[in-house]
C-alpha cells in the first residue's frame, strides 16, 4: 500500500503582499469547539472538525500551537486526521531540508499507523 499525501490547500499568493487568513472557533457552554470554519483571501473557505496550528517561535527557539478539534469529531476521523497529517509533515520536512531518507522513514512510520489505526484502509486496497 503506497500512502500519498492529502492535498494542500494552495492559496493564490504570488501577486499578493500579503494575505489574511481568519479563523474562527465556535464554542459550546463548557468552552468546548462546536464548529471551526475558516476563510481565506480570494474566496478560499471551509468547515471543519479539526485543525492543528503551528507558529515557530524564534526568539524561544520552540514550537507553538494551537490543537482543536469539535466534539463531532470521532476517533476514526481523528485517526485519519493524524495519519494524514504525518504524510503531509514528510512531504513538507523534504521539501524544506531536502532529507529524502528522513522522509521516507516518515512514510514508513506512517504506513505503520495506518496498519495498525486505520484497518479499514486495508480492505480498500
Amino acid at each position: 500500500m503506497v500512502a500519498r499525501s492529502p492535498a494542500s490547500i494552495q492559496f493564490p499568493l504570488a501577486n499578493m503582499k500579503e494575505s489574511d487568513i481568519t479563523i474562527r472557533v465556535h464554542l459550546d457552554e463548557n468552552h468546548v469547539p462546536e464548529n471551526i470554519e475558516w476563510k481565506a483571501e480570494a474566496d478560499n473557505q471551509g468547515v471543519g472538525k479539526a485543525m492543528l496550528l503551528s507558529f515557530w517561535d524564534a526568539q524561544e527557539l520552540n514550537t507553538l500551537r494551537i490543537d482543536l478539534w469539535t466534539k463531532e469529531m470521532t476517533t476514526d476521523e481523528m485517526k485519519a486526521f493524524f495519519h494524514q497529517n504525518i504524510l503531509t509533515l514528510a512531504d513538507t520536512f523534504e521539501r524544506a531540508t531536502n532529507e529524502e531518507k528522513m522522509a521516507a522513514q516518515m512514510r514508513d512510520f506512517a504506513a505503520y499507523f495506518a496498519e495498525h489505526m486505520l484497518p479499514e484502509l486495508k480492505k480498500k486496497s
